[in-house]
């Protein structure tokens, strides 16, 4: 075990729950640390359920090719605990990571604080003594007793699109989850809204009304469409004729322009130029990512193709089986799932968008991870669902079970916990 596992597995053993939503612990341990929260760069703050992470890499492309500095906070990790902190562009290096981390754990004494809250204090920590122009800080879930929501004064709030995850947490509506995102706006604040389903709508402009907020919303105050392969995006201070985003679908259009909609409402500088270059560089791990080397891609034949998203609910599996939609489209090929995931999913819901393309879904057990759905339950819902379905001891085995079909265009999927254990096999870490 490395250092930085040894000292996670102990902050891990601080609360006896892995989610407790609350901010009461935490704040006092901020105040002992000189409360970091309060001396970050100009901070833009990101909820919702779907596309906060595309959101943040379109922004963190922006600006960098702009010339600006960002610190970043993602979450959950894929491979290494430090792709969650991001310091002036650069993953923060691991003794740094470490010093930072045991310096909390010593002010912190030894008491209840959950995993998420004590990491986040660190963040900000490191975030407060290293130098950027901005901090693009991801919720973890919901937002109002969200561990990042110590933000007294964001430079901007986004809300992404809302729908149901983590009900257990959050309630069972999307209505209800709403209440919750709208947490992170803040009095003097410039608000930006991706798209909503109608339930979510009326909560997040009461929320906003009281505290004299007013987002602009996107498809009323924005609009951004793919058009002869650009991105064309428009707003109250004119149009932008864009190359298309790197990342792969049609909602990428939709999440690079929430993100170039939030860049002008909060008045980053950024042109036109920035705006294309960003567009052209902007990566994000395991959401439509192409596999093209590796020792697992080596398991499959020259012709083909290996996909993985993290996808882990209804709507986010939409959007992909809307991209490989469009991929069959332009080279027909047998799609192969290889799905795991968490037992807080239904896998039903996430299969469905799923109906009458893939021509087997091959199941895993998530390695390592105690609250992963069987193999053996994910098939037997999926063959409930409709599928030719069987479950596969490791994704090795798996993907040789999927190169026996000639041709296929596979896709691993379920979780980005599953996400991230396929990279780390593949060799093929975030950077």
């Amino acid at each position: 075990m490395s250092r930085t596992d040894a000292i996670l597995k102990r902050l891990s053993a601080l609360h006896p729950k892995l989610i407790d939503l609350s901010l009461d612990r935490m704040l006092p341990l901020l105040a002992e640390l000189g409360n970091p929260q309060d001396h970050l760069p100009p901070t833009i703050h990101v909820a919702g359920t779907n596309a906060k992470g595309s959101t943040i890499a379109y922004l963190r492309a922006f600006l960098e090719a702009a010339g600006q500095s960002v610190h970043v906070y993602n979450s959950p990790h894929l491979v290494r605990f430090n792709e969650r902190i991001r310091l002036a562009g650069k993953l923060v290096g691991t003794r740094k990571l470490n010093a930072a981390l045991e310096r909390v754990e010593a002010v912190n004494a030894g008491r209840p604080i959950t995993f998420f809250e004590i990491t986040t204090v660190t963040a900000f920590l490191l975030y407060a003594e290293s130098k950027a122009d901005y901090l693009l800080l991801e919720t973890g879930m919901g937002g109002t007793y969200d561990t990042t929501n110590v933000i007294k004064s964001p430079l901007g709030t986004i809300i992404t699109p809302i729908d149901l995850d983590h009900q257990a947490f959050l309630g069972n509506t999307v209505a209800e989850i709403a209440v919750w995102k709208a947490g992170i706006f803040k009095r003097g604040a410039r608000a930006v809204i991706g798209l909503q389903r109608d339930e979510a709508r009326p909560v997040l402009e009461r929320a906003a009304h009281r505290l004299g907020v007013r987002p602009i919303w996107q498809g009323e105050d924005f609009h951004g469409a793919a058009q002869e392969g650009r991105l064309v995006f428009q707003d109250e201070d004119g149009l932008l004729d864009l190359p298309p985003p790197a990342l792969l679908g049609a909602h990428q259009f939709d999440n690079a322009s929430l993100a170039i909609a939030a860049s002008r409402h909060f008045g980053l500088q950024i042109d036109e130029n920035a705006f294309a270059k960003g567009l052209r560089n902007v990566t994000w791990p395991a959401r439509m990512t192409p596999l093209l080397h590796g020792p697992l891609r080596d398991l499959l034949g020259p012709d083909d193709e290996l996909w993985l998203d993290g996808i882990h609910n209804a709507h986010g599996a939409a959007a992909v089986a809307e991209t490989l939609r469009d991929l069959e489209k332009a080279r027909p090929a047998p799609l192969v799932l290889i799905m795991g995931m968490m037992n807080t999913r239904a896998p039903a819901d996430v299969l469905a968008p799923f109906a009458g393309m893939a021509q087997q879904v091959l199941t895993l057990t998530i390695p390592g991870e105690a609250n992963a759905h069987p193999a053996v339950y994910i098939a037997g819902e999926a063959q409930r669902a409709g599928f030719t379905a069987r479950p596969m001891r490791s994704v090795q085995v798996a993907l040789r079970a999927a190169a026996k079909i000639p041709g296929a265009r596979v896709l691993i999927c379920g979780s980005l916990y599953l996400a991230g254990h396929v990279l780390a096999a593949n060799k093929t870490l975030p950077d």
